[in-house]
């Protein structure tokens, strides 16, 4: 199974890049856009001079509870950049939501509250709710993290947006705002 099987199988549609936009990345923005695979994980990441952005992280079934998604992810934290990524609220009919959310609790990662994230699907139509989690070798506050979240959105999830989907992703302002006011933490219960 190639390194694009394993993701769709596993990240649900919505959220999902077409192969072409992901690989159209890696052949136009290889500097910055970064695939790290191996027999039982795919790293689809970001790397910009102040932060990282965890695109895709897919450690298979058969390897989970061996330290490979600790591994990766320090990998990562030794290039002492904030690191982004996104996740689903919890679902408790799906318990890897659970499971991810411990997972990212453990490696030290924290909620960024204040960002709200709606993005609707060129697959499906729908609008798909996702928080935001970060991870920082430094005190870093959540406005910084939210202009990183939307510069990511505006190059890297819509890029080509119209060429690989027929249509344009809604622009940034539409899917990310920022709030004075905090959501609930959702790694708090972990």
């Amino acid at each position: 199974m190639n390194w694009y099987e394993k993701l769709n199988q596993y990240f649900p549609v919505e959220e999902m890049k077409s192969k072409e936009h992901m690989e159209t990345l890696l052949a136009e923005k290889g500097n910055v856009y970064i695939k790290d695979e191996g027999p039982k994980h795919v790293l689809m990441y970001v790397e910009f001079e102040n932060f990282i952005f965890v695109d895709y992280l897919f450690v298979s079934k058969e390897a989970r509870g061996e330290g490979l998604g600790r591994k990766l992810l320090n990998m990562l934290k030794e290039k002492n950049k904030a690191i982004l990524l996104e996740v689903e609220p919890i679902n408790y009919q799906d318990t890897d939501t659970e499971k991810r959310l411990k997972f990212y609790a453990r490696e030290d990662f924290k909620h960024a509250s204040r960002i709200g994230y709606s993005r609707r699907s060129l697959a499906t139509g729908e609008n798909t709710i996702l928080e935001i989690l970060y991870w920082s070798p430094i005190e870093q506050d959540e406005e910084e993290i939210y202009e990183a979240m939307k510069w990511t959105y505006e190059n890297i999830h819509t890029f080509k947006d119209q060429h690989f989907y027929g249509e344009s992703y809604d622009p940034s302002h539409e899917v990310l705002e920022y709030n004075d006011k905090r959501k609930p933490n959702m790694l708090d219960p972990y």
